[in-house]
């Protein structure tokens, strides 16, 4: 069947159908049913992916990045910058430490293979976040704003992190930064242009500009051996103040990505989970899992009462932010690839990562989820062209 594309995709549709059905009737997440139903798949029938199904994947990875970046908007970023701010850097720095020296001192890994694991499991879920304050609503609160700015400042210790220690500085590195510099610096007045010129027709110009960035940017991050996920951020940061004056333009590229793209990705994600191998690892995941969220819990808990959160949405945004996905399973695949660490390293890490997508989110929406939240999309969020404030 691997040859009949059309079958293969009606396959993948079909899981995330299914997947959308259950997250409707239980009032769980969908993207921890789907990476749910990806290790079921991928453990009980052999579901395995393709090269076209990868591309799709990091495509929709990107793209719920992008969105989750132009979700933040200028003005309440700066309003809660110092909260963002500290309570990201928090979030990455003591897990970093935390699982990095678990991983060199407790488990024996060698250096290296330490610091893989330390950043592998500092990371926030952007993608698991972003896809919870959609569903809830919350992305259009103050709340939602600042644990997605906060998701950012950690992802960005991540990336950070993973640069200077691994990174190859060569001349393609240079074109990257320097090329990614110049769009970001003009990328604002030139959406504005393609928006004003040609936007809103029935070919979605705008749209296509927006493809046309995450594709260029994305090409230039794998010529210079990175991931093409992380420019995608910086591109939604910089036109977040263009994006929240134009919610029919978001409402579009949301539908595009939770439809089509980001079902491939989370389900994949669910695909890396191996049950003999989770089964044989079993206590050192769940150690490395322990260590990454009560890092999180004792580094974030006592910033969100500093900052004066009610003890109820204090707890909802430290869970969020012991989440861990996109950019965990990236340092991991990273390590991997150049042989920093081993197939076994590399399986543990992954079900580390994929295990702080499902437990914290489950225990956020479940037991802590901020009153007058909600799981589904209203004509007031496609309508609304300024979102509304609410109280943290």
């Amino acid at each position: 069947m691997d040859s009949n594309v059309w079958l293969v995709a009606s396959v993948w549709m079909g899981l995330a159908l299914l997947a959308s059905i259950i997250s409707i009737r239980i009032g769980i997440s969908v993207a921890l049913i789907e990476i749910a139903v990806g290790i079921l798949a991928g453990n009980l029938f052999g579901i395995h992916s393709t090269p076209w199904i990868d591309f799709l994947a990091t495509f929709g990875s990107g793209l719920l990045t992008f969105l989750a970046g132009a979700e933040i908007d200028p003005a309440s970023l700066r309003r809660h910058l110092k909260p963002a701010l500290t309570i990201g850097a928090v979030s990455f720095l003591i897990p970093c430490l935390a699982a990095g020296a678990f991983a060199y001192w407790f488990a024996h890994w060698d250096r290296q293979a330490s610091y893989i694991a330390g950043i592998a499991l500092s990371t926030t879920s952007v993608a698991v976040v972003y896809s919870v304050m959609i569903e809830t609503g919350l992305s259009r609160s103050d709340l939602g704003k600042l644990i997605l700015a906060a998701c950012f400042v950690t992802d960005f210790g991540t990336v950070l992190a993973l640069g200077i220690i691994f990174a190859n500085f060569n001349g393609w590195l240079a074109l990257f930064v320097g090329v990614t510099a110049v769009v970001l610096w003009y990328l604002p007045r030139l959406a504005r242009f393609v928006i004003r010129s040609v936007g809103h027709r029935i070919s979605e110009p705008e749209v296509k500009f927006v493809f046309l960035i995450l594709f260029l940017l994305g090409g230039l991050a794998k010529v210079a051996q990175s991931e093409a996920v992380l420019p995608a951020y910086l591109v939604g940061l910089v036109i977040a103040g263009v994006f929240v004056h134009d919610r029919i333009l978001m409402d579009r590229m949301r539908s595009i990505a939770f439809s089509i793209l980001t079902p491939f990705y989370f389900i994949k994600a669910g695909l890396y989970v191996s049950l003999p191998a989770v089964a044989a690892g079993a206590l050192l995941i769940a150690a490395f899992l322990m260590i990454k969220m009560s890092s999180k819990i004792a580094g974030v808990m006592p910033l969100t009462a500093l900052f004066g959160f009610e003890k109820k949405k204090g707890i909802y945004t430290t869970l969020l932010m012991s989440t861990g996905l996109t950019f965990g399973t990236i340092s991991a695949l990273f390590g991997l690839t150049n042989k920093i660490i081993t197939q076994g390293q590399y399986t543990i890490l992954v079900t580390t990562v994929i295990g702080s997508a499902i437990v914290p989110t489950f225990l956020a929406q479940r037991f802590f989820q901020p009153a007058g939240s909600r799981f589904e999309t209203t004509e007031e969020d496609i309508e609304s062209m300024s979102p509304p404030d609410a109280e943290l």
